[in-house]
């Protein structure tokens, strides 16, 4: 999760629960340490070529654009195939048809509608437990 305002990630973290899903939640609040963690110290993203992610990410972060990321995540060889959440406040049409573009999965603009998003999130638990992503050749 990568997300700079933490009662949003409390708030996130507390319907990701509620929704059945306990799988690690690794915060990050700012897009430098994300990146650091999704493409190591080499910068060549093999470090996150055998796990299973998915990444909710805030596009207003102290240090870069969340569009940037989504972007960086997407062209890597290693994390494209990983599922994006968008959560963010940003509702303009443009943005989202761009992060779209770039292959976000999921788009929710904040405030979230928890029961909903728990529902989506729940939803998205069961469609990763039926189909297997694909490996990366």
């Amino acid at each position: 999760m990568i997300e700079d305002d933490e009662g949003h990630a409390r708030l996130i973290e507390k319907n990701i629960r509620r929704a059945g899903v306990s799988n690690e939640i690794i915060p990050f609040a700012n897009g430098t340490d994300a990146l650091n963690y999704l493409f190591g110290a080499d910068g060549s993203g093999a470090v996150s070529a055998g796990r299973q992610l998915l990444i909710l990410l805030d596009l207003n972060l102290p240090d870069m654009g969340g569009v940037d990321i989504l972007d960086k995540v997407k062209a890597n060889v290693h994390t494209k195939r990983s599922p994006v959440v968008v959560l963010t406040t940003t509702d303009d049409s443009r943005e989202i048809q761009r992060c779209y573009d770039l292959g976000a999965n999921v788009y929710i603009t904040k405030p979230v509608d928890y029961d909903g998003f728990a529902n989506a999130i729940r939803q998205l638990g069961l469609f990763f437990s039926v189909i297997q992503v694909p490996e990366t050749p």
